[in-house]
């Protein structure tokens, strides 16, 4: 196998586009992972997240034509993997609603502490889509705000003004929650000493 490690992205694609099935398969390698969380960031679910990566580079090998090698190539496949994460969503049957679960089993309330303290799934459930999106594409696939443009069909600036908010929305909850905590011993000790 060849030695691809000083090899750009962009190279690679080129190389890719010229028949080369070695070079294709090193960029598999680099992104697969990454493509991965970001599909799995949507889906929320392994198999699923599997399948869409897998389609993704599919989509990606029979587009590659289409690749401009003067661009960078994450955002080109990004764009990919979101606009296969929005085929999927549209694709999905809602499901029946479950049995509601019961509020006081400790397994539910100890699954819910440990969801409310990750700072991923508390953006998860507070920002929209593509705010949660822009983020986890800037700060957990550390790609730039041009390079996010593309791949969610906006603008840089636009892109600015997401980040910009969903860095607020954060901070607020986050300072809430905080609030909400430190309050609540004393609420506990004025209780307790009327009683």
């Amino acid at each position: 196998m060849a030695d691809f490690e000083n090899v750009p992205d962009e190279e690679l694609a080129r190389q890719s586009q010229a028949g080369s099935l070695v070079a294709f398969e090193e960029l598999v390698r680099r992104f697969e992972h990454r493509i991965y969380a970001f599909v799995f960031q949507s889906c929320r679910n392994g198999a699923d997240a599997s399948d869409l990566t897998q389609e993704t580079f599919v989509r990606a090998f029979q587009a590659m034509a289409q690749f401009d090698p003067r661009q960078a190539f994450a955002p080109w496949l990004f764009t990919i993997a979101r606009r296969k994460c929005i085929d999927f969503f549209r694709a999905r049957r809602p499901l029946p609603m479950p049995e509601e679960m019961d509020a006081h089993d400790p397994s539910d309330v100890l699954s819910e502490r440990e969801e409310s303290g990750s700072v991923w799934n508390l953006a998860r459930r507070i920002l929209p889509e593509a705010q949660y999106q822009a983020v986890w594409l800037h700060y957990a696939q550390d790609l730039k705000v041009r390079e996010i443009a593309p791949i969610l069909s906006k603008s840089p600036t636009h892109i600015k003004v997401m980040l910009l908010r969903a860095r607020h929305a954060l901070a607020a909850k986050l300072r809430a929650a905080r609030s909400e905590h430190e309050t609540a011993p004393s609420a506990i000790i004025a209780k307790g000493e009327s009683v």
